[in-house]
C-alpha cells in the first residue's frame, strides 16, 4: 500500500512507486499455458519393447490361418512360403472368398514397424480387415521364457 508523507496543500499528486504486478501476472499465466501443452509432447521418445503381450486369450477358430512375416521380410501362410504378390489370390483360395474371415498376422520380433505396416497395407488392400496379431503371452514369471499364446506355433 502506497502512504504519501507530502501534504495535500502543496498541490502536487504524490507518486505512487508500488510495483504493477498485472502485466508479470499475465506473463506467467502465458508460460503456464505453454508449459502444459508442451509437457505431452516431450514423452513421445519412450523406448518401447512390444512383443510379449498379456491379453485375454481368445477363442480359437476352428481352422485358423496364419500368415507369417519372417525376419527376412518374406511371407509365409501356415508353413508355406507365399510370394506378396499371389497374397489375395492365396487367401481367398484359403477362405474361400470370404473376406471376413480373422487372419492371425505372426511376425518375427526383428521385423520392423514398418515391415509390418506394408504387410497389413496388403492384407487391407486384399480386402481382409480382420486381422488378429499374435504374440507371446507373459507368464509374469521373471527369467521364464514366455508360452506361445494358444493357436500359435513358435
Amino acid at each position: 500500500m502506497a502512504i504519501s508523507l507530502k501534504q495535500p496543500q502543496d498541490g502536487d499528486q504524490a507518486e505512487i512507486s508500488d510495483i504493477n504486478v498485472t502485466p508479470f501476472i499475465d506473463v506467467i499465466l502465458v508460460l503456464l499455458i505453454i508449459f502444459m501443452v508442451a509437457a505431452p509432447l516431450s514423452t513421445v521418445d519412450v523406448s518401447v519393447d512390444l512383443p510379449v503381450s498379456n491379453a485375454q486369450v481368445q477363442p480359437r477358430p476352428d481352422k485358423p490361418i496364419f500368415l507369417t512375416v519372417k525376419d527376412d521380410l518374406t511371407l509365409a501362410l501356415g508353413n508355406d512360403a507365399l510370394p506378396r504378390q499371389a497374397l489375395q489370390a492365396t487367401l481367398d483360395g484359403e477362405t474361400g472368398n470370404d473376406r471376413e474371415t480373422r487372419i492371425f498376422l505372426r511376425a518375427d520380433q526383428a521385423v520392423s514397424y514398418g515391415a509390418l505396416m506394408q504387410v497389413m497395407n496388403l492384407l487391407r488392400e486384399a480386402g481382409y480387415l480382420k486381422i488378429a496379431l499374435v504374440g507371446l503371452e507373459d507368464t509374469g514369471q521373471a527369467g521364464a521364457p514366455a508360452t506361445p499364446a494358444p493357436g500359435a506355433t513358435p
